[in-house]
């Protein structure tokens, strides 16, 4: 039986007994998550939007694809559609999905569900949660790439699906 310690949101510290593969059980302490979308919106210059994204936790400014958690009973691509136009203001008409990451598994079991964007449409329909500060800009895959380099691109999200996206030819 699990213990919730604390609840924020979606999101739950939980205690749960845990089967071992050894037989031992033992009383894991884990991030209950519902699991996220991460988008990589690609416009018809072939330029990645991106957002700089204000992160509270870390108290400084991140460079990160948009992503947003998966609201109860939608579909990670309904919430990848959501937060593209929420966190951009733009919609996509072509989406490729490409899997999934695991961001967490020592203690979260966040699933992190992948998707490129493109035929992009400004909607300027930003809808921002409260605690979300987020500017939107415009790169080249090589300045993206560059800024991964050199560290102002840290985000692990953000790397994963590039990578992703480029090993499957869905970047040039």
């Amino acid at each position: 039986m699990s213990k919730i310690i604390h609840q924020w949101k979606a999101i739950s510290l939980i205690e749960i007994p845990v089967g071992l593969p050894t037989g031992k059980t033992v009383v894991h302490t884990m991030i209950k998550h519902p699991g996220a979308s991460v988008i990589l919106p690609i416009n018809d210059n072939n330029e990645i939007i991106i957002v700089n994204q204000f992160r509270p936790s870390l108290n400084k400014w991140l460079l990160e694809l948009p992503a947003g958690t998966i609201d109860a009973g939608e579909k990670p691509l309904e919430c990848a559609q959501r937060e593209l136009e929420e966190e951009t203001g733009y919609s996509a008409k072509e989406w490729v999905e490409l899997g999934q990451v695991t961001p967490m598994a020592g203690f979260c079991d966040e699933i992190q569900h992948l998707f490129v964007a493109k035929q992009l449409s400004k909607t300027n329909r930003l809808a921002c949660d409260d605690d979300e500060v987020i500017e939107v800009l415009t790169l080249s895959l090589s300045e993206v790439e560059k800024k991964i380099i050199s560290g102002e691109i840290s985000d692990a999200k953000t790397i994963a699906c590039l990578s992703k996206a480029k090993l499957c030819g869905c970047l040039c």
